[in-house]
């Protein structure tokens, strides 16, 4: 591990820097950690982006009943929370688990929203393991033409 003391006769702003990309290598997952990294903090994982009518947030969850998901809008942000149920066995069946990969259990993921966002406007569908929720953009924050008389 890198050594995060501070450097005396550094500059304060290259120390912030270094500061934080010891950070980031210590609670920041690497690009190869595998599935195993995975908790409920990071399920499921969730992929957000913009056309110039809305706000599309895909949740890749698979394993899951529509009815198991709850969604809320409130103050800016979208909330998609729900439970994964677990499928190892049951104690006293034949079978016996000596590794288990899959998430299974409560999940609770937030997504801040942009302030164009118009939380009255929210469209959800469940097909496929993906989560696409749609938050249609306010009507007054589109770009118009204004014609000049």
């Amino acid at each position: 591990m890198m050594n995060a003391s501070f450097r005396p006769g550094a500059d304060v702003y290259s120390e912030l820097n270094r500061l934080q990309s010891v950070l980031d290598q210590m609670f920041r997952p690497s690009e190869r950690s595998s599935i195993r990294g995975l908790t409920g903090s990071s399920f499921p994982v969730i992929n957000v982006g913009a056309t110039p009518d809305a706000i599309e947030v895909m949740a890749l969850a698979p394993g899951l009943q529509p009815e198991s998901l709850q969604l809320t809008v409130d103050r800016g942000l979208l909330v998609i929370s729900g439970e994964r149920k677990s499928q190892v066995p049951e104690a006293g069946d034949s079978t016996s688990v000596y590794a288990q990969e899959r998430f299974a259990g409560s999940f609770r993921r937030v997504v801040s929203l942009p302030e164009d966002a118009d939380p009255a406007k929210v469209q959800a569908s469940y097909r496929d393991g993906v989560l696409r929720v749609t938050v249609a953009k306010r009507e007054s924050s589109k770009p118009r033409r204004i014609d000049v008389s």
